[in-house]
């Protein structure tokens, strides 16, 4: 393994306890700051915006009438995402009915042009389809919807007015040369639309608007002059690279550095402001190289430039440790930074992929007055370092405005304030009347299309029930509260650590966060250690042998307590949790995954154990039944016996320990037959079971083909059940011969593969769909019983879509599965090789390819994601094991899209993606699927959460992973005991 060059870990780590850095905050504010004084002056800042409110269309008013909590508040802000985008009428009259009807906009608001909008919207659910009025049918009800959908469609319009300056940045400028004509001390930075890139031809369209916005911006402004009194512009970097990632280092940094460099010499010869935006937690280390890279550059080329600058998020833990970086930096190279200090926006995102890693800690603050208070010590700390940054305060909240007032005229400091453009007008308009005061607007650009992603994280960044901006509106809420101070430490987190996601009874399994570099030098250290076992092959003949071992040591192993046995999965659950990075250089080393999947499988194996344990503890008590007096009923189950578990080579550790702790829960003992690609990872797992207090024959290892090992064990008359995952032929053969034999009906659980689909209809935002794709179809070489095989696009958006998938698979990087850059490494096998070249070439054949073929050489085993346009559903009717994605384009009724899907026969995941909800409810009933996602993508099932499995020629359920897979391995026994029988009911007479 080539490890990835580490730059020096600039920040502390992201997942330290929320109270023990706000303690520190709080401690950096004392004697900084009269919170008392400052409410004093907000106060008659938010009287005077009370008695004089903003217009019906600005914000805080859209907050007090719809609030985001609201179903009618939901319902126009998924109109507002989606509904402009909708090229067809069908889809865009199904939207606008599907969204009003989940609303009740009869009501009676104050505001008259309000209850205007409201008697429009209610006259209009009229005249969709759905009401009774759409029941007459006819040629004037379908006008009728036509006419409300183009209506909604200019509302929404007029909505993104609010909050998008203008569509060009000639547009743009023009209003913002009418809005300092009605209020002074106004400066812009403006924002060009869009979310990351996903292609190259995407990051390319931006540099264009960038270059085009700076060439604008430029010409009016003033070169002699300071460069804070000019207009600026913010850039996202990644809208700049279509993989700006940590992962993807090396490559960023030669790429996107010099394309950043273009945008910032130009800005420098103008004497204009760059800011850099901020971005995700994952990002922030990346950021700050590509940041100092270019912070080079300027003190080379351009040291007097004074423009250059960084947006600081003060709800990440690390904000304070930024700022203090940033300075550092600025002293380094003899220069003075614009600096944006921003309360952050990807909150949400953060607390769930936090959730989703198992991570010990948020990296952002889960109380709101935490951030507040944050924000506040990132102020002094910026205010501080007033020779090297000039600070850019960033907030709608009038006690933070007044507190940095406070605290710059203490210092002398020289600042500005910053608004969202369609936000926090009335209070400026008050904070404004102070002429020393300015204020910067960031103003969003772009089409009103593509504001979606921007406009619903500002509503939920400002319309949440606890933020300023919501209360501001609602004069229910006192003047005391909405000043109170923020200045004080709640000693638990609001939410439940990720550890605890899951409650007491079950912890998550703990995670990495590959984008940390301490966390990859300890897998790195793993790899370097690790050895791949050998392991002996059994022989077949000594199958019943084994089996005898495995009967005699039932006994026991049935009579100990169910809550042993679960105390030695859960031991066995914290010991690979303690070895997680050897078991995960384990399966890179032999089962060629990547690193983000061998810590996900890791984190699945050691979900299993501990949710079997969990649920043979609940299952396995006696269930008292109800009956007539004079005795006693009870249900229990009981083990079956030895349990022959095979288990297939792409999960080779998290499947294996699944089926192998489902049958020990249980009570029963395993025989297990790994896959033959992937033998050491299972030895080691059936070490550490044994370690952990499993006797060595409850659990037996059986390496060897599946044609004889395989077959010798199934054929066994004395086995008590058969679990497999692997092929649906192999499945086929094995419960064949289950049947062929004598004796007991023997019970098979078997989870095979799928032609798993995915349905993308016209309102589906085509950026998410592209992300969904990629990561569905082509993660682990699309070697997943749950991958995507089958995409099928609505017509009016095929050509988009494709388009953007296209562009993002070709940015995935086929390799060495241990270099950290690679997404797909080598499929399994010579076999499977073969397999996919056959394949390949019938489609290149009978089907349009979308992709360029694979470049590597067959020794490599590798293969660059391939897609190919097929003509019709009907023509995929198997499944193609690796990264081979099928596209078909439809039209119609969805639901027909669903029936034929569900006609080819297979039934394990299904994609949907579409904004309308009845619609997405409506297929998730119409499909014979175990597993469907709507507006995700479908893989990477977790235990206890979505239980995974499928029907029809995908298996025979129960699901993996859920609340009914353990009593498949049991037998259930009712015990009825006459309690009279010693002569009376003694019952009765008490």
């Amino acid at each position: 393994m080539i490890p990835m060059p580490h730059s020096l870990q600039r920040l502390p780590d992201p997942y330290r306890p929320e109270a023990t850095v706000v303690a520190d905050r709080l401690q950096s504010l004392q004697g900084a700051l009269d919170w008392a004084g400052a409410a004093a002056v907000a106060a008659p800042w938010v009287a005077a915006v009370r008695r004089n409110p903003p217009p019906f269309w600005a914000m805080e008013s859209l907050l007090k009438e719809y609030p985001i909590s609201s179903a009618e508040g939901l319902a126009l802000m998924r109109l507002a995402e989606a509904l402009l985008r909708v090229p067809d009428a069908e889809t865009a009259i199904a939207l606008t009915a599907d969204q009003l009807s989940r609303a009740d906009f009869e009501g009676s608001p104050e505001n008259a042009l309000s209850r205007l909008s409201h008697s429009a919207i209610a006259l209009s659910k009229r005249f969709l389809p759905g009401d009774g009025a759409q029941a007459e049918g006819g040629v004037l009800a379908r006008l009728g919807a036509r006419t409300v959908v183009g209506a909604t469609l200019r509302a929404v319009q007029l909505l993104g007015r609010q909050f998008v300056l203008g569509q060009d940045i000639a547009e743009a400028m023009r209003e913002a040369a009418g809005a300092r004509r009605r209020q002074a001390n106004l400066r812009f930075s403006y924002d060009m639309l869009g979310e990351g890139a996903r292609t190259a031809e995407d990051a390319a369209r931006y540099l264009a608007h960038y270059e085009d916005a700076i060439a604008a911006i430029a010409r009016a402004a003033q070169p002699g002059a300071a460069v804070q009194g000019n207009d600026g512009i913010s850039i996202k970097l990644s809208a700049l690279h279509p993989r700006y990632e940590a992962l993807q280092r090396d490559r960023v940094l030669s790429e996107l550095v010099p394309r950043v460099w273009t945008l910032c010499r130009r800005a420098a010869q103008a004497n204009i402001n760059l800011t850099i935006d901020a971005e995700e937690v994952d990002r922030l280390e990346l950021s700050l190289e590509v940041f100092e890279a270019l912070a080079a550059r300027v003190a080379q080329e351009h040291p007097q430039w004074h423009g250059f600058g960084l947006a600081l998020q003060a709800y990440q833990t690390r904000a304070v440790e930024l700022v203090a970086h940033v300075a550092q930096v600025a002293r380094q190279h003899g220069l003075r930074f614009m600096c944006r200090l921003v309360k952050g926006a990807y909150w949400d995102a953060e607390i769930k992929r936090a959730q989703e890693l198992g991570l010990p800690h948020y990296p952002v603050f889960t109380h709101k007055h935490h951030t507040d208070a944050s924000y506040l010590a990132c102020a002094r700390a910026l205010l501080e370092a007033q020779d090297v940054i000039f600070p850019q305060f960033a907030t709608h909240n009038a006690g933070t405005i007044a507190a940095i007032v406070q605290m710059a005229r203490r210092t002398g400091a020289k600042f500005e304030l910053q608004r969202l453009h369609g936000m926090g007008e009335g209070i400026y308009r008050e904070v404004l009347r102070d002429p020393e005061l300015a204020c910067r607007v960031y103003a969003p650009v772009g089409q009103h299309r593509d504001l979606l992603a921007y406009l619903v994280r500002r509503l939920l960044e400002n319309g949440a029930n606890s933020s300023f901006v919501h209360q501001l509106a609602d004069e229910s809420v006192g003047m005391d509260a909405l000043l109170r101070s923020p200045l004080h430490l709640a000693a638990q987190p609001s939410l439940p650590l990720p550890p605890q996601l899951y409650g007491a009874v079950r912890p998550n399994s703990r995670g990495l966060d590959l984008a940390v570099a301490s966390s990859r030098a300890a897998l790195e250290e793993a790899f370097a250690q690790a050895d791949v076992p050998a392991v002996a092959p059994a022989d077949p003949a000594q199958v019943p042998q084994a089996v005898q071992r495995a009967l005699a040591a039932g006994h026991a192993w049935e009579r100990t307590p169910v809550e042993h046995r679960a105390s030695v999965l859960r031991d066995a659950a914290d010991a690979m949790q303690a070895d997680l990075p050897r078991f995960c250089a384990l399966l890179v080393k032999e089962g060629f995954k990547t690193w983000g999947d061998a810590v996900a499988e890791v984190r699945e194996a050691i979900d299993f154990l501990r949710f079997y344990a969990s649920e043979a503890e609940r299952i396995m008590q006696p269930v008292p039944l109800p009956g007539p007096t004079g005795e006693s009923n009870v249900l229990r189950l009981t083990a079956r016996g030895p349990w022959v578990c095979i288990s297939p080579w792409n999960f080779p550790l998290a499947i294996f320990t699944g089926q192998v702790a489902a049958a020990l829960a249980t009570g029963n003992t395993v025989l297990a037959k790994p896959a033959e690609q992937t033998p050491a990872v299972a030895l080691e797992a059936v070490r550490l079971l044994h370690a952990a207090g499993v006797p060595a024959d409850a659990l037996q290892l059986l390496h060897g083909p599946g044609e004889t090992v395989g077959a010798a064990l199934v054929a066994e008359p004395r086995i008590a059940g058969v679990v497999f995952t692997g092929s649906t032929q192999v499945a086929k053969t094995i419960q064949r011969a289950l049947a062929a034999k004598d004796g007991p009906i023997v019970p098979l659980i078997a989870e095979t593969g799928g032609i798993n689909a995915m349905l993308v209809d016209s309102t589906a935002l085509p950026e998410q769909v592209a992300d969904a794709v990629v990561q569905s179809a082509f993660r682990s070489a699309g070697q997943r019983c749950s991958a995507l095989r089958l995409l099928c696009v609505h017509e009016a958006v095929a050509d988009t879509v494709i388009a953007m998938i296209q562009g993002a698979a070709r940015e995935l990087v086929a390799g060495d599965p241990a270099q950290w850059r690679t997404d797909l490494g080598p499929v399994i096998d010579d076999d499977a090789w073969s397999n996919l070249q056959r394949h390949l070439q019938r489609l290149q054949r009978e089907a349009t390819p979308l992709l360029a073929p694979s470049p590597f050489e067959p020794g490599t085993r590798l293969l660059a994601p391939q897609a190919f346009e097929v003509k019709s559903l009907e023509d995929v009717r198997h499944e193609i094991f690796g990264p081979v994605l099928h596209v078909v384009r439809w039209g119609g009724d969805p639901r027909e899209v669903i029936a034929a899907i569900n006609r080819v026969g297979y039934g394990l995941t299904l994609g949907i993606q579409t904004r309308i909800d009845s619609r997405a409810e409506a297929l998730a009933r119409e499909a014979r699927t175990g597993n469907v996602y709507v507006n995700r993508n479908m893989i990477g099932a977790v235990v206890g959460v979505q239980p995974f499995g499928g029907e029809g020629l995908s298996g025979t359920g129960p699901k993996a992973g859920g609340p009914h897979y353990l009593q498949r391995f049991c037998a259930e026994q009712t015990l009825t005991i006459n309690t009279t029988a010693a002569g009376g009911n003694v019952a009765l007479l008490a």
